[in-house]
């Protein structure tokens, strides 16, 4: 958009607008007395008239006043939007206003940072598209791991847990009925450790749900039955209008998956919540728990998970809400910019 020139000074049309409300009441205080001055005189009407005449003036000030205010209003709201992630937010110039060189360099910033931005997304994906592809040996390497975890630990326990069950049946059989009992929690006590090994496991993978499938397909599958291997309830809720890049969605898939990890291991929650609207501006992605929540005000900078999905949104330019409270929950909000879309403000 070309900066325009033949807008005038604010302060000249301030200076134009008090002159001519002054100009307006003198002319008035004039013409009654040039016209009007007996008859005003007669019926003692002069203080009426002279108030009047303020009155209109103020009135007039006022006007002038409401109208710049409302291109004031008008560049407030944009710069919020702007603020909130809306980078396709522009002002109209109204012709040669004042305020209209104001509205020129606001337009010439919003485009240059949704320019950078998108470039940074841009860039952003392919890193990831090419991380992805050459952490294939990574992944075999973490499965081999993992197959080492399961055979350290949860196939240990499974083991005595098959030892202290077979010694419980000899027990019963020659009705030592009394000495059972401790062999029993000892059994209760395995299982529930095996359980929480295997949910631990569970949640460092990285399934592959989302290759040759959509982001709204893969999640259709993935959620219900992810929260139901984990005795989660879950509400999932995608409104799309279109199809994401493979970079946007990849990251997408990696932050839920994260942050329900989160959820397993942290939040002791009966329920789930997961959301990805596109609002036009941006794609926004929710998770949020009625767990046991935390204080947020309080750094955890500890908690890798929060970080990895926060440098995740960040990776495509955007960003990551976190509110939770003690013993309230926790939601977490990542919003990511769509770009290609133009809101002007001032368009009728």
């Amino acid at each position: 958009m070309n900066r325009l020139t033949k807008s005038i000074n604010i302060k000249w049309q301030l200076l134009s607008y008090f002159t001519g409300s002054l100009a307006i009441v003198m002319g008035g205080l004039a013409v009654g007395w040039i016209y009007w001055r007996e008859a005003l005189r007669a019926n003692e009407l002069w203080i009426e008239y002279v108030l009047l005449l303020v009155v209109t003036g103020l009135l007039l000030g006022y006007l002038i006043a409401a109208q710049h205010q409302r291109k004031i209003d008008m560049l407030h709201l944009a710069i919020l939007q702007l603020a909130n992630g809306n980078l396709g937010e522009r002002i109209r110039p109204l012709g040669t206003d004042p305020f209209d060189r104001i509205y020129v360099d606001f337009n010439e910033m919003a485009s240059s940072l949704e320019k950078r931005v998108m470039m940074l997304q841009k860039v952003g994906e392919e890193n990831v598209m090419l991380l992805a592809k050459s952490n294939e040996d990574a992944v075999i390497e973490e499965r081999k791991r993992l197959a080492r975890d399961l055979h350290d630990t949860v196939s240990q326990q499974m083991f005595a847990i098959h030892m202290s069950a077979a010694s419980l049946a000899k027990m019963f059989e020659r009705d030592q009925t009394e000495a059972a009992g401790p062999i029993i929690e000892q059994l209760v006590s395995m299982s529930n450790l095996t359980q929480k090994q295997l949910r631990g496991m569970i949640a460092q993978l990285r399934p592959i749900e989302l290759e040759g499938r959509r982001l709204s397909e893969a999640l259709d599958k993935w959620f219900p039955d992810y929260c139901r291997q984990n005795g989660l309830q879950g509400s999932i809720d995608i409104r799309l209008r279109g199809a994401l890049s493979d970079g946007i969605e990849h990251q997408l898939f990696l932050i839920v998956q994260e942050g329900m990890a989160n959820v397993v291991k942290h939040a002791s929650a009966r329920h789930v919540t997961l959301s990805l609207h596109d609002t036009g501006s941006q794609y926004v992605l929710q998770i949020e728990d009625d767990g046991q929540g935390f204080q947020s005000d309080i750094a955890r900078t500890n908690s890798y998970g929060l970080s990895t999905m926060r440098e995740r949104a960040q990776k495509l330019g955007g960003s990551m809400d976190l509110r939770s409270k003690a013993g309230a929950g926790t939601r977490i909000r990542i919003s990511i910019p769509k770009f290609h879309t133009e809101v002007i403000r001032g368009e009728t």
